[in-house]
């Protein structure tokens, strides 16, 4: 549990004069359009116009209780939805989903992605260890909505919704496994060890397809498992990456043709049917390259046949560190167009959550030349500070400093926000971080409930910024993080140098202090000046600006109204504070 503490508001806190003097009259929330969208202004943006919000929908509004349990009978150990245990379904819909769209887009949100919405295996694990299909990753059925979501008319609802307000729909898509149905005649426990090829050359473990689930899976051939590697658990080291069973989820034999070609249909359909605007594929690096050099084409090309020529695919390769190398192999050997950036995390986690210097962004931008295309391929990566695998941003800024005010954490996390917003990449939100959750790690327990939740180990939780809890809703649109990052996704939207622009690193520090940028309007050739001070204390100083500019326009934050002298730009800065400054010219 995260100690609860005094909740200090934005007025008066010196941490967050930054971000509270922003000049919200200036930058409105994104409104919400009060006639359709043309479709194909939508079509027209590029992956890095976007702002991306990632949401699990079981986790985020309940719109149809009578779906709660997915039209099956029993209790939770079949039916999977128990509200008060946080492994289970808790019966968010699509519905619920669509209700809060006004909320969504009213954060700056230009892109939803949501979690795999296919239909799962209610529930997995042995006895004493199960827990349910709520986040969408053990699929049974690639082709149909899970019946806890919704139906396939309540999906298309919500895609045309989404398009008629100009916002794009990204699907969460699994090729590497589906549920754990194959069990092992040699290791009934399924709690089976990785056999290699070395030492079991012709087949590791005979499978037994259980009786009441012989033709569970949909497409028909996912229950024939010659297609998949039945070799048990992966160690994620070596050969097992590829060929092991994810914790026990069947593994596909995604080298073989017949799988590849499934695969393809399977999410060609999907853009087919829907009109869906990008995929995020899960457990990219478990799958050889030869399926990516021959998946990814032919879905761009299908959603290109659709109309749909910036369709956005970008590969979930998870990566500790700050090593943007492992995730730029991706780009070239695989194929992938982009790739979620882990090491983006890696270098706010290291510079505003551990006090760590700003040296953390010249090694990652330093690696922006290694993805293919190079420096301007990077503007399409996805950015995030903390997701439902690894935990919440705020949970690091916590445990990075556990003495710290209130006031300090918010601070903290508005710095990392305004980083993400301004940067190159696509900047992911995820869910609930804009209304200040704090959970306490990592996988199901930074899975919390926007809506009224039941687990007592989400509600005992303070949230930063506000003196509520996940006992209550937290569609706040007044909180401090849903305001900053509403402003500073208009700032972005509104100045093609942030979402199109060329990147370049000014100034950092061997010890936490000023980080500036440049981002150069791809047409105009002006920069947009964004500087932040990673340190707990007031910092001022001179930082680099392009030799033609002359005066700065204040999007955030204090800019100085002018450069005195050429090529330098002095600044102050408070603790953990930011500003964002447009160039302009005599």
């Amino acid at each position: 549990m995260i100690a609860r503490k005094t909740v200090s508001a934005c007025l008066g806190a010196a941490f967050l004069l930054s971000g509270c003097a922003m000049a919200r009259a200036q930058v409105p929330s994104a409104p919400v359009p009060s006639a359709t969208v043309p479709l194909s202004s939508v079509r027209e943006r590029l992956p890095e116009d976007e702002v991306i919000y990632f949401v699990l929908p079981d986790r985020f509004a309940n719109g149809d209780t009578a779906n709660d349990a997915g039209g099956i009978a029993g209790g939770p150990m079949q039916s999977g939805y128990d509200p008060v245990h946080k492994g289970f379904y808790h019966g968010g819909d699509l519905r619920g989903l669509m209700g809060q769209l006004d909320y969504i887009q009213g954060l700056g949100a230009t892109a939803i992605w949501l979690a795999p919405v296919f239909e799962n295996k209610a529930v997995q694990g042995g006895p004493g260890e199960e827990s349910a299909g709520y986040h969408g990753y053990w699929v049974t059925d690639f082709t149909r909505v899970d019946p806890h979501l919704g139906t396939e008319a309540d999906f298309r609802s919500l895609v045309d919704a989404a398009h008629a307000r100009g916002m794009k729909v990204y699907m969460d898509i699994i090729t590497n496994h589906s549920a754990d149905v194959i069990q092992y005649r040699e290791c009934p426990n399924s709690a089976c060890p990785y056999r290699s090829i070395a030492d079991y050359p012709d087949g590791a473990y005979t499978p037994v397809v259980p009786a009441g689930e012989a033709g569970v899976k949909v497409p028909t051939w996912l229950n024939d498992p010659q297609y998949y590697h039945n070799r048990g658990n992966s160690t994620f080291r070596g050969e097992s990456s590829l060929m092991g069973d994810f914790v026990g989820l069947d593994d596909l034999a995604t080298e073989n043709p017949r799988v590849v070609s499934g695969m393809i249909d399977i999410y060609a359909d999907w853009i087919d049917r829907f009109g869906i605007d990008g995929y995020r594929v899960d457990t990219a690096r478990h799958v050889n390259p030869e399926f990516w050099q021959a998946f990814v084409p032919a879905i761009l090309e299908r959603a290109r046949l659709r109309g749909i020529p910036n369709f956005h695919i970008f590969g979930e390769v998870a990566n500790d560190g700050i090593n943007p190398g492992y995730l730029a192999r991706h780009t070239i050997v695989d194929g992938f167009p982009a790739v979620l950036d882990f090491a983006f995390m890696a270098s706010v986690h290291a510079t505003v959550a551990r006090d760590q210097s700003p040296e953390a962004f010249d090694l990652l931008f330093r690696g922006d030349a290694l993805y293919r295309g190079g420096e301007m391929a990077a503007l399409r990566l996805p950015t995030f500070l903390g997701n439902h695998d690894a935990g919440r941003f705020a949970t690091f800024v916590a445990r990075g400093n556990p003495n710290a005010s209130d006031a300090e954490r918010l601070a903290r996390v508005r710095l990392g926000h305004a980083m993400m917003l301004t940067m190159r990449g696509v900047p992911t939100v995820y869910y609930g971080d804009e209304q200040g959750f704090v959970g306490d790690g990592g996988d199901q327990d930074a899975r919390e409930d926007m809506f009224p939740s039941r687990v007592a180990s989400y509600n005992d939780n303070d949230l930063i910024g506000t003196a509520a809890t996940t006992a209550s809703a937290n569609f706040d649109t007044g909180h401090p993080l849903y305001r900053t990052i509403s402003e500073l996704s208009a700032i972005r939207r509104s100045h093609p140098a942030l979402t199109r622009g060329r990147q370049i690193l000014r100034n950092f520090g061997e010890t936490p202090g000023l980080l500036a940028i440049s981002r150069i309007d791809p047409v105009t050739g002006r920069e947009v000046v964004a500087v932040f001070n990673t340190s707990s204390s007031a910092q001022s100083g001179n930082i680099i600006v392009d030799r033609a500019t002359t005066r700065f326009t204040t999007l955030a934050g204090d800019c100085p109204a002018a450069v005195r002298v050429t090529g330098s730009a002095a600044i102050t800065l408070p603790a953990f504070g930011y500003m964002i400054c447009a160039a302009e010219t005599l």
